[in-house]
């Protein structure tokens, strides 16, 4: 609990403002001093790098701050045929370059997300994919999966003779950490993977991004196994910690649930004042029949009796006696003797399942152990064993995927920090270890509701063969030759795809006696990064009668109906899970979203009738508030447009909307 004690003195406002500056921008405050040229750029005012002050920097990180600040003009595209239980999911499956992503997922999830684990790809001197274009990143993305062929070369080369060995990884970092900080909640966490080589680097732009004092701990992985070569053998990597605000951080949970023993008294002290509390009589008193304490007792935890006799008989006390100590948690005993005992929890919300008094009669609780603090060395298992584990599921000899996380550390993670209904972020999600944590953490505990969002690149696996390290290229072919026996594309993507849909199956085989498991929730929806499906006016200044034409259909050729959908769905912060019904009204499709939440008819030709039919649908559905969404060139004529807007007003809908 915070105390604060009143003094005569008026309150600081510089320090007041320097302590929401850090709330709102924990990057801007160093030392106690706010870098008012750091907080333009963050406001979207332009700083020339050369004037950069902050004591770590590097060349392009004023343009990677700008990347991050500029607007997507992408979007996702649902893709079903791909998907897995697309109508009752709660999971995401995103395909794309995660930087581009996170911009289109700031609406709809900014603060919603619990947890976020990413494992980012080492900066080892060898080629890595994921290097932004700093004018056009959507682009980038489709050369880098082969969609576009731009001079034949999709990987951007990081060796340390380059000269921007740590620069290109930092420019890839910063903007990213910057996006998915926006959407942790107040009390949510980060997980970060990392070895040696970024370690420093990594902790001073966590510092940056998140704020010094968000520092929760760097964990150490121990591997046990080491294949390296050289003055020591590293058997370790680590995993950096770091919240949104660390005031909203409690004590992990516990993983046993095992009982504990706690003392309840301490010496009278200030903090511990003396305190006087009757016990009735049936007590627990661990002592010899006929023992009695007289007076008082208890040493330096002093104990007093104020009324009644402390005497044990059949190791209970045999009458009511009121006693005067240093208690500590009075108001949770004055609960269990004389309140409901079966929903009594501590402070930290450990379930208190009984208090007695000892063989010498100090007061002890028992507690279900809810939380702990573990510690910052842990043994997840090794990595040789998380690839077996990986091909064992796949059903190969090998493993298909390069260095996949154990599914214990986030297993471990999700248990210490998430509960019912919580969102787990992985931008970089690779073989999809995540996704699989999280069915498994659902399948075996009370909680069933965790969801997750993965999003993955869809690296070209050909590609990466061509440029691949002399121990990646195995992995990589046992990879290919897995996607061809199945008919599947040659990309990352499809590995964790494929990997979801395993351990789903594999996760309702193991539980398949416990309650409920058949509604366990082990699917997930595909969308994938494409440029917008609103047609952009492009003329064509020699040919704009034909241009005016083909200007006639607002939406991208090829695109569908339920593209656009999704697209509104994002432009407007609504959860790419929530419900898509389709309604037929006036003979026009309307699709609502979320029950109502959002209405939106595509066809054209629309009268004031149809306008009725979804006021009347809305009423039925009987949404919180409601917006409706049509094409600007849908309506039957500019007199429909504004009879419909009126009708539609005066039935009490938020927003009327064209696109």
């Amino acid at each position: 609990m915070k105390e604060t004690t009143l003094t005569g003195k008026t309150p600081d406002i510089a320090e007041e403002n320097i302590k929401k500056l850090m709330t709102m921008f924990p990057e801007v405050v160093t030392e106690g001093k706010v870098d008012f040229e750091k907080l333009k750029q963050l406001l979207g005012e332009y700083v020339d790098d050369s004037n950069e002050r902050y004591n770590f920097t590097w060349n392009g990180k004023g343009r990677a701050l700008r990347l991050s600040q500029t607007p997507s003009l992408g979007t996702l595209r649902p893709c079903k045929e791909e998907s897995k239980d697309w109508d009752s999911t709660q999971n995401l499956y995103i395909e794309g370059d995660n930087l581009e992503v996170l911009k289109l997922l700031q609406k709809s999830y900014y603060g919603k997300v619990k947890m976020i684990y990413i494992d980012p790809p080492y900066n080892t001197g060898n080629d890595f994919v994921y290097k932004d274009d700093f004018h056009d990143s959507l682009e980038n993305y489709k050369r880098i999966t082969g969609q576009v062929d731009s001079n034949g070369n999709a990987i951007s080369t990081n060796t340390e003779t380059s000269g921007r060995y740590h620069t290109d990884w930092l420019n890839m970092m910063y903007p990213r950490l910057r996006l998915a900080r926006n959407l942790l909640t107040e009390d949510g966490v980060i997980f970060i993977s990392i070895n040696d080589k970024e370690i420093a680097n990594l902790k001073k732009i966590c510092a940056e991004v998140f704020g010094q004092t968000n520092e929760v701990a760097t964990l150490i992985w121990d591997k046990n196994h080491s294949a390296q070569a050289g003055i020591y053998k590293v058997y370790h990597e680590y995993v950096l910690v770091y919240c949104k605000n660390i005031d909203c951080i409690s004590h992990p949970k516990s993983l046993n649930n095992d009982l504990f023993e706690a003392g309840a008294m301490k010496k009278i002290s200030g903090r511990h004042p003396a305190t006087r509390f009757t016990f009735p009589a049936g007590t627990r008193f661990e002592a010899p029949d006929g023992t009695e304490l007289i007076g008082e007792y208890g040493g330096a935890e002093k104990v007093r009796i104020i009324k009644g006799r402390m005497i044990a008989k059949d190791r209970k006390l045999l009458e009511d006696v009121t006693l005067e100590a240093g208690f500590t948690q009075v108001n949770q005993m004055q609960e269990y003797f004389y309140g409901d005992r079966s929903t009594l929890v501590d402070s930290q919300g450990q379930k208190i399942v009984e208090f007695y008094f000892s063989s010498t009669g100090k007061i002890k609780v028992i507690k279900e152990r809810g939380v702990e603090t573990p510690p910052t060395i842990c043994k997840f298992g090794t990595q040789a064993a998380a690839s077996n584990e990986l091909a064992a599921l796949f059903e190969l000899d090998e493993n298909p995927f390069s260095s996949p996380k154990p599914l214990n550390m986030l297993i471990d993670f999700i248990q210490r920090f998430t509960s019912n209904g919580d969102i787990i972020l992985d931008f970089f999600s690779g073989s999809a270890t995540t996704a699989h944590a999280v069915m498994e953490v659902n399948a075996n505990c009370e909680e069933k509701n965790r969801k997750f969002i993965l999003v993955q690149l869809p690296e070209n696996l050909d590609e990466s063969l061509k440029k691949a390290q002399k121990d990646a290229v195995r992995t990589l072919q046992v990879a290919i030759e897995y996607l061809d026996k199945n008919n599947l594309p040659h990309t990352a993507s499809e590995i964790g795809k494929e990997r979801i849909r395993r351990a789903g199956k594999k996760i309702k085989e193991e539980y398949k006696d416990k309650e409920n498991i058949e509604n366990l929730d082990v699917g997930f929806k595909v969308f994938k990064l494409d440029t917008s499906n609103i047609r952009k006016w492009q003329p064509d200044y020699d040919n704009l009668e034909q241009s005016l034409l083909d200007y006639i259909d607002n939406f991208v050729e090829g695109r569908t109906e339920f593209d656009v959908v999704y697209e509104i769905m994002l432009k407007y912060g609504l959860d790419l899970t929530y419900p898509v019904d389709e309604f037929t009204i006036e003979q026009k499709k309307v699709y609502s979203i979320g029950f109502g939440m959002l209405m939106i008819c595509l066809d054209n030709e629309i009268t004031t009738e149809v306008a009725s039919g979804i006021l009347a649908k809305v009423k039925e559905l009987s949404p919180e508030s409601s917006r409706v969404v049509f094409k600007d060139n849908g309506f039957k004529s500019d007199s429909n447009k504004t009879n419909i807007k009126e009708i539609l007003k005066s039935g009490g809908i938020e927003e009327f909307i064209t696109i």
